[in-house]
């Protein structure tokens, strides 16, 4: 019995058939059947199929005398599966590498659950992948398996069958088969997920899923059997009275999922879209809950609303969101005239000469900043905690391991994150979501207790008494900060320094890992703050990672088995009005031979990826949400005067510093100690003298050690894995015997993936004064 039955429906998808096949059949875990169903189809899917399943006796092939649809097709194919688990694909979509090997690990590091969700990427046909924006539903932090109780925002997911894992025994008990038309996968998906006694979570990428171009008259009919899914979905929720309580969440989805066909004018055929909403308003009618529309705020109140653009981010159940309201009220009264007016009235807006906007973005200012002082004499709410990192980047950095310490070491405090929208997928699904500059934003600067910032808070902030704000920082210093850069206004640009030093005035606590940083930021920020020698959260995780992690972590990066993965992770240069790396990452690679690849990491403020396109073995990681996960994964670190090298040290993994200009940087910025007298490694001051120092092993050779221990000894004192749990005891919880620094030469770090290597790989170095191939041992 195999441990995957992988089940493709094939119709009219001849030229895609073949590599979703070998997407399948290519994967590292080879434990799997896979049976293709050709659905009747009039090109030649039947006889691909057909070739493969003479190829490879894993491969069945189904054939069916007349095309029925995608969902009796899948039902084919379940009804000839044996394995363990059921994976759905479409015959255009594919796995990504080494998919069912980590779904094949969660499942059993999960206890073998009834379904496992895992993550998926959209790949639209003009060629870029695009990853799916729920991801913050995947987190597998926290228990697992788990009930939907335990998660119902899994309920927002998109209800695809291929982003998910079914084990077969479920759904052959529970009876589930899907039913035809286009919205097949809605009256399968629900069901399964409210029956389900397991469930848990991949964070992976696994299903790239194609989007096909579509023709503008490709608007179909068939998209009003929409209504006949929910009412499918309805019916199984009467007939178990103990799903009762998911009846206002599904008619909620029901009303969104029915709105999105409706307000996409390509899905319906010309002038269908009247009878379209006169069928939703009868089901809306036939499907209503009491508490779904009884608690409607009146009109004043969403005209306010919409001037204040509130966040429609703020997941919790109750009442329809207020941005939900329009679209709720026109579909309950089926007001299609009406809808055609504001339409047409959007239309104009945005055809609105500039003083009408102008005065739409004054008003908007105005109320938010009346909505904030109310706010402001409102009371505070002691168990309310705020975070935020990078001005309004997503979750991570030292504010996220603290929000993550707050909800394990206090978790009476509900914690909630600031970040624009396209980073909300980083946020994990028990942190409140919070966009910049609306007016729940400024609910929680205004009234929660405990406020959290890598940066500065908003100027306007008003730090009310009572508030506490911990400034957590992002680095040691090695380069000027703060006053120091009165001495460099290149560097220092348009940095005002008494709305600097107004922020420090609102710090109450400042983070530091070492002696060095607390008496840098004593000086360069003057302030009334308690600094907490605590050690920097961000790197807890270094000290908590295990070997399995590292493997995982590398295989999601795709940096190949064996490889000496060298993380390249240059800072920014003020002097520069261009980021380009004088580095020649190719060149590199090509000298130090095949075993070597190297993951680029620009500066967030560089606005691209350091090698374009990425090439081979440069592996682009710029827009990587965790870079402590790109530390965990790499086996070397090549920087220059990044505050990276402080934290990496923490892993006890070779450094390198390449400094080709450090004069000029020197002169730019400032730093604080010659770096070459107090390197954490072998330090390159050009690319010859990189590949030389990797190419001899110096970059792991003893006197490397030497140099790295007396730099761990200076600057890692405190990061001993608890930081984040000191931090919350004290702040929080006022505790005063906090838990003890483990010395450092007690800590084990998780070793990296090149350490457990017998040799490290031989690197063949062309000279470029004769040209020749000349290969270094050691």
């Amino acid at each position: 019995m195999p441990r995957f039955s992988v089940i493709v429906p094939a119709y009219t998808v001849q030229a895609y058939l073949p590599a979703c096949l070998e997407s399948v059949l290519s994967q590292s875990y080879e434990d799997l059947e896979l049976i293709v169903v050709d659905d009747g189809s009039p090109d030649a899917c039947g006889e691909i199929a057909d070739e493969f399943a003479a190829r490879d006796p894993r491969v069945r092939a189904v054939h069916l005398a007349r095309n029925k649809g995608l969902g009796p097709a899948r039902n084919a194919g379940i009804s000839e599966a044996t394995g363990d688990y059921l994976v759905f694909l479409d015959g255009d979509d594919s796995l990504t590498p080494h998919a069912l090997r980590a779904i094949a690990d969660r499942l059993k590091e999960t206890g073998e659950p009834d379904i496992l969700l895992c993550d998926h990427a959209l790949a639209p046909w003009s060629g870029e992948t695009v990853r799916n924006t729920v991801t913050g539903q995947l987190t597998e932090q926290g228990p697992a398996p788990f009930l939907l109780e335990d998660r119902p925002g899994l309920l927002r997911a998109p209800t695809a069958a291929w982003n998910k894992a079914y084990r077969r025994e479920f759904v052959e008990s529970g009876g589930f088969t899907f039913p035809s038309g286009h919205h097949a996968d809605t009256p399968w998906t629900f069901p399964v997920l409210m029956t389900a006694e397991s469930i848990a979570t991949l964070d992976r990428v696994c299903v790239h899923h194609r989007q096909r171009r579509r023709s503008r008259a490709l608007g179909t009919a068939g998209h009003f059997d929409i209504f006949d899914q929910y009412d499918r979905v309805f019916a199984h929720v009467d007939s178990r009275p103990e799903l009762a309580q998911w009846r206002p969440v599904l008619f909620r989805r029901m009303v969104d999922d029915v709105w999105a066909v409706f307000a996409d004018r390509d899905r319906l055929p010309r002038g269908s879209r009247g009878e379209f909403l006169r069928r939703a308003r009868d089901h809306y009618h036939a499907h209503r809950t009491q508490g779904t529309d009884a608690a409607w705020a009146p009109a004043a109140h969403a005209l306010w609303a919409g001037i204040l653009a509130s966040s429609a981010h703020e997941a919790r159940p109750g009442p329809v969101p207020v941005r939900s309201w329009l679209r709720h009220k026109v579909i309950h009264l089926g007001l299609y005239r009406t809808y055609r007016v504001a339409e047409l009235a959007q239309r104009l807006r945005r055809r609105a000469p500039m003083p009408v906007l102008r005065l739409a973005k004054a008003l908007r200012a105005a109320a938010l900043r009346l909505h904030y002082r109310v706010q402001l004499r409102l009371p505070l709410r002691e168990n309310r905690a705020v975070f935020a990192a990078y001005g309004g980047r997503g979750h991570g950095c030292n504010p996220g391991a603290l929000e993550e310490a707050f909800r394990t070491f206090a978790p009476h405090i509900r914690t909630a994150w600031i970040a624009r929208p396209e980073h909300h997928h980083t946020i994990p699904t028990a942190t409140l979501r919070l966009r910049p500059h609306t007016a729940a934003y400024w609910t929680a600067l205004a009234r929660s207790k405990y406020l959290v910032n890598n940066t500065d808070f908003d100027r306007r902030l008003v730090k009310r008494p009572g508030q506490v704000l911990v400034q957590t920082q992002h680095g040691t210093p090695l380069k000027h900060m703060g006053l120091d850069l009165q001495e460099r206004p290149a560097a220092a640009g348009d940095l005002d320094f008494d709305e600097m030093l107004s922020g420090v005035d609102q710090w109450d606590h400042l983070l530091s890992p070492n002696r060095h940083t607390t008496l840098t930021w004593e000086r360069v920020y003057p302030g009334g703050y308690t600094v907490l020698p605590y050690g920097y959260p961000r790197n807890d995780v270094f000290q908590r990672a295990t070997s399995e992690d590292v493997r995982r972590l590398r295989e999601s990066l795709g940096i190949p088995e064996g490889s000496v993965a060298i993380l390249y992770a240059p800072t920014h240069r003020d002097y520069r009005r261009t980021q380009r790396t004088t580095l020649d990452l190719d060149r590199l690679l090509r000298r130090l031979g095949p075993r070597f690849v190297v993951l680029a990491r620009a500066h967030h403020r560089h606005g691209g990826p350091l090698v374009s396109p990425a090439t081979g073995r440069v592996i682009d990681v710029s827009d990587h949400p965790s870079v402590e996960s790109l530390c965990l994964a790499s086996d070397a670190l090549v920087t220059d005067y990044s505050s990276l090298m402080f934290d990496y040290a923490n892993l006890d993994r070779p450094i390198v510093i390449h400094a080709d200009d450090q004069e000029a940087y020197e002169a730019a910025r400032g730093t604080y100690f010659d770096l070459r007298s107090v390197a954490p490694g072998a330090v390159a001051l050009s690319e010859d003298e990189l590949t030389d120092i990797f190419a001899t092993g110096h970059w792991r050779g003893s006197r490397s050690t030497q140099l790295r221990s007396a730099f761990r000894a200076r600057f890692c004192p405190y990061d001993d894995g608890r930081a984040a749990e000191r931090v919350v005891r004290h702040v929080v919880l006022g505790e005063t015997e906090l838990p003890p620094v483990i010395p450092l030469a007690e800590r084990h770090p998780v070793p990296s993936a090149a350490a457990a290597l017998d040799r490290f790989p031989l690197a063949t170095v062309h000279r470029s004064a004769a040209d020749m191939p000349v290969t270094e041992t050691h």
